[in-house]
């Protein structure tokens, strides 16, 4: 065997070498560790776990042994709330409506996300239903411009229906109007959309508007005797007091 020989099989036996102790200690980095976990539930309600401690209002257990857990790196929340902000004040402002309570429909009907899409088929940052979406001719409800519009639009619309009555607005647009009116015009007792207008209120920053309802005070003469009544649906004809509840 030449001197060239014995190089190069020394060269190889080093390499071999390397490649050994390169693997076991790949393995071990690989290998579980104890980990922090910290856990709490989004806007949306859903659990989120993490190995960052949140700001506050966090469950904390320890994970031993965690070969199922992944992290990932912490979203930015102002990001997209910056990329859309213009977006939700031009309509806002266009339809009358708080930006405020804009910014918390967008925030917990998709989180930013103009991808969202429910299992029941709402689309886009403000989960435009397909009826929705016809009524305010939007062709593409992934288009942040065209959803923005006409969420703000069809928002404006239940808070004309519903007198202003932001908490009821806000049922309606989640449970559908006819929910609303068929639980005389309250709130349905329905989960769902009871931790709806929460987490809309919450997200909000500033308790939603429930302005008291109108009150219709009328007198009919009945048998020759003056008969009080009241309601709160506008009497068709004239001869009555608005009163306030």
């Amino acid at each position: 065997m030449t001197l060239l020989d014995m190089l190069i099989l020394c060269g190889r036996a080093r390499a071999l070498r390397s490649l050994a102790l390169a693997t076991v200690l790949g393995m071990g980095l690989a290998a579980p560790a104890s980990a922090q976990i910290y856990s709490w539930r989004d806007n949306n309600g859903h659990l989120v776990l993490s190995n960052s401690r949140p700001e506050s209002g966090a469950y904390t257990y320890a994970v031993p042994r965690a070969e199922s857990v992944r992290a990932t790196r912490a979203a930015v929340a102002s990001a997209p709330r910056l990329l859309y902000d213009d977006l939700i004040v031009e309509h806002a402002h266009l339809n009358g409506l708080r930006t405020d309570l804009v910014r918390a429909v967008v925030q917990v009907e998709s989180a930013y996300n103009p991808w969202a899409k429910s299992p029941k088929g709402a689309m886009g940052l403000m989960q435009l239903m397909p009826a929705t979406m016809l009524q305010f001719g939007v062709r593409n409800a992934f288009n942040p411009v065209e959803n923005i519009r006409a969420g703000c639009a069809y928002l404006r619309q239940l808070l004309d229906r519903y007198r202003s009555n932001e908490e009821l607005a806000l049922a309606a647009y989640n449970a559908g109007p006819a929910a609303v009116d068929r639980h005389g015009q309250n709130v349905p007792p329905y989960r769902e959309t009871q931790a709806y207008v929460l987490r809309v209120n919450k997200a909000a920053g500033r308790a939603i508007q429930t302005p008291s309802r109108q009150i219709y005070k009328t007198m009919e003469i009945v048998d020759g005797r003056p008969v009080l009544s009241y309601s709160d649906r506008k009497p068709a004809a004239g001869g009555y007091e608005v009163v306030s509840r």
